[in-house]
C-alpha cells in the first residue's frame, strides 16, 4: 500500500491494496426490464441497463510475484511472495485490458477473471508509472470479448451520475453508485502530471484499476485512488481520466513499450489572490512563466516569462499538474494550443511541442570511487532524466542513482534520489565535481525538496 498524505491528516491510498483470494466473479445474468434514471424523481427505478452494458468487460485482476527482502536478525539476503488483487477493463475484442500500473508492478505472474468467471493468463505489454496504468494482453482469446468505450470527450458536468465497477477486497465484482464530485483535480499528491476526475462513488482496495462509467455505459475514468483515514472508503475517490486511459491504451496497441511524454518547455507558478489583483485579474486564473527552457518548443514558438497560459487546447490551465496533464496527452511533435495574457492582451499560439532533451538512462551512472562521496552512483541531471525519476526537468544538479551499502556515501547517510546542488557554495553541474571531495566540504543537497546542508566528517 502506497500513501501521502494531505493538510488535513487524510490518508491517500491506491485503491488496489486487497489481498490474493479465491473470489469469483458474479455470473454474467442481468434482467432487461429495468431503465435508466432520467431525473432525481426517476432514482427509485434502476442502474440495471448500464450494468448490463459495462459489467461484461470489468474483469477481476489476481497477480503474483517474488519480493527480494533482507533477513532483520541476519542480514541475510532472501526472496518472500507477494500479491496485489485489483481490476481491469477490456477495451479491445481481442483481449488487451487496461488497469493501474500499480495491481500489476512487479509481479510475474498475472490472472485476469472475466465476469462470466472465465479465466486467461496476461502479459503486460505497457505499464507506465507516472500514469499509473498499465495495459495487458490475455493470452488465448479464441473469441471476441465484451469491451467497454472509451469516452474521451470530457463532456462530464459535476453532479453528473457515475458507477465504479471493481472488485473491492478480493470479493468479486461489485457496483456502486454516486456522482462526479470534481474534475481536474491535480494537486493531490498522486501524481505530479495527473488530473483526476472526483467521485464519491464507493470505492475501496481492489477497486484499483476497475472502471467508472457514465449513465451511456462508455468508460470516462480508471478507479486509482481514495483519500481515507481508515483506508476503506469516505467518498473521496479519484480517477484517472479517460483522454489519459486512451493515450496510454493507443501507445500499447500501436507496438510502443513506454510512453514518451512531451513537454512545452516552460516552468509556472499557480496564480494567487495577490498576484491576481497585482495584474489586474477579475480572478485568479492560470500559471504565470517563471522559467522558459532554451530552445524548447516554449521558447521557439515565442513565450517568455511573466506571460501568463490560462488554457491548453482550450481546456483552462491553474497550475503546473494541469499543465503538464493537457500537454502530456499529446504525442511529441504534436501541435497544441496556448492561450496567453501578455501585458494584458490575450493571445493565442501554436506549440510543436517535443520529446524533453537528454538522456533518461540511469544503467549509466558512475561510481565515485575517492572522497566523501565514495561509493555513490551518480548522474549529471538533464530534463529527460529528472522526468524519468519524478522530479522538476527544470532541475540542475548531480543525482545520486544509489549507493553501495558499507560505502562512505552510504556511512554518510546520503540515498538514492538525493540531488547533491551545491559544495562547499559552489553549484554542482557535472559528475567530475563530486570525484574527490574532502572530509571538511560542505555538500547541500535537495532531499524530496527540501535543500539540507551539511559538514563531511
Amino acid at each position: 500500500m502506497k500513501t501521502g498524505s494531505l493538510a488535513i491528516a487524510l490518508a491517500l491510498t491506491l485503491a488496489a491494496c486487497g489481498q490474493p483470494s479465491n473470489s469469483k466473479a458474479q455470473d454474467g445474468v442481468f434482467s432487461d426490464n429495468r431503465v435508466v434514471p432520467g431525473h432525481a424523481m426517476a432514482m427509485k427505478s434502476s442502474f440495471a441497463p448500464v450494468v448490463r452494458t459495462a459489467a461484461p468487460a470489468v474483469v477481476n485482476i489476481s497477480a503474483r510475484g517474488v519480493q527480494q527482502v533482507r533477513d532483520p536478525f541476519f542480514g541475510m539476503p532472501g526472496q518472500r511472495e507477494t500479491g496485489s488483487v485489483g481490476s481491469g477493463v477490456i477495451v479491445r475484442e481481442n483481449g488487451v485490458v487496461v488497469t493501474n500500473y500499480h495491481v500489476v508492478n512487479g509481479m510475474s505472474s498475472i490472472r485476469v477473471i472475466l465476469n462470466d468467471r472465465r479465466e486467461f493468463d496476461a502479459r503486460v505489454v505497457l505499464g507506465d508509472e507516472r500514469s499509473d496504468l498499465a495495459v495487458l494482453q490475455l493470452q488465448g482469446v479464441n473469441e471476441r470479448l465484451p469491451t467497454l468505450n472509451i469516452d474521451d470527450r470530457e463532456e462530464q458536468q459535476v453532479g453528473d451520475l457515475v458507477l465504479a465497477i471493481g472488485n473491492p477486497f478480493g470479493v468479486g465484482q461489485t457496483v456502486t453508485n454516486g456522482i462526479i464530485s470534481a474534475l481536474n483535480r491535480t494537486e493531490t499528491n498522486i501524481s505530479d502530471s495527473g488530473s483526476f476526475i472526483q467521485t464519491d462513488a464507493a470505492i475501496n482496495p481492489g477497486n484499483s484499476g476497475g472502471a467508472l462509467v457514465d449513465m451511456d455505459g462508455d468508460l470516462i475514468g480508471i478507479n486509482s485512488a481514495i483519500f481515507s483515514r481508515s483506508g476503506t472508503s469516505s467518498g473521496v475517490g479519484f480517477a484517472i481520466p479517460a483522454s489519459m486511459v486512451k493515450r496510454v491504451v493507443d501507445n500499447a496497441v500501436g507496438g510502443a513499450t513506454i510512453v514518451v511524454r512531451p513537454w512545452l518547455g516552460v516552468k509556472g507558478e499557480t496564480v494567487s489572490a495577490d498576484i491576481a489583483r497585482s495584474l489586474g485579474l477579475e480572478r485568479p486564473q492560470g500559471i504565470v512563466i517563471t522559467q522558459v527552457w532554451n530552445n524548447g518548443p516554449g521558447d521557439r514558438a515565442g513565450l517568455r516569462e511573466g506571460d501568463l497560459i490560462t488554457a491548453v487546447d482550450g481546456a483552462e490551465i491553474n497550475d503546473q499538474g494541469g499543465l503538464n496533464f493537457r500537454v502530456g496527452l499529446h504525442d511529441p511533435n504534436e501541435t497544441v494550443e496556448v492561450t496567453y495574457l501578455r501585458d494584458g492582451r490575450r493571445q493565442t499560439v501554436n506549440v510543436r511541442i517535443s520529446s524533453l532533451p537528454g538522456d533518461p538512462d540511469v544503467d549509466k551512472a558512475t561510481t565515485i570511487q575517492t572522497g566523501a562521496l565514495s561509493g555513490a552512483r551518480v548522474l549529471a541531471l538533464n530534463p529527460a532524466l529528472a522526468d524519468a525519476l519524478g522530479g522538476d526537468p527544470f532541475s540542475s544538479g548531480v543525482i545520486i542513482g544509489g549507493v553501495q551499502r558499507g560505502s562512505y556515501a552510504n556511512r554518510a547517510g546520503f540515498q538514492g534520489g538525493d540531488v547533491v546542488v551545491a559544495v562547499n557554495g559552489r553549484p554542482v553541474t557535472s559528475v567530475g565535481q563530486l570525484a574527490n571531495v574532502g572530509r571538511g566540504a560542505e555538500v547541500s543537497i535537495n532531499r524530496r525538496g527540501r535543500t539540507i546542508t551539511g559538514v563531511m566528517r
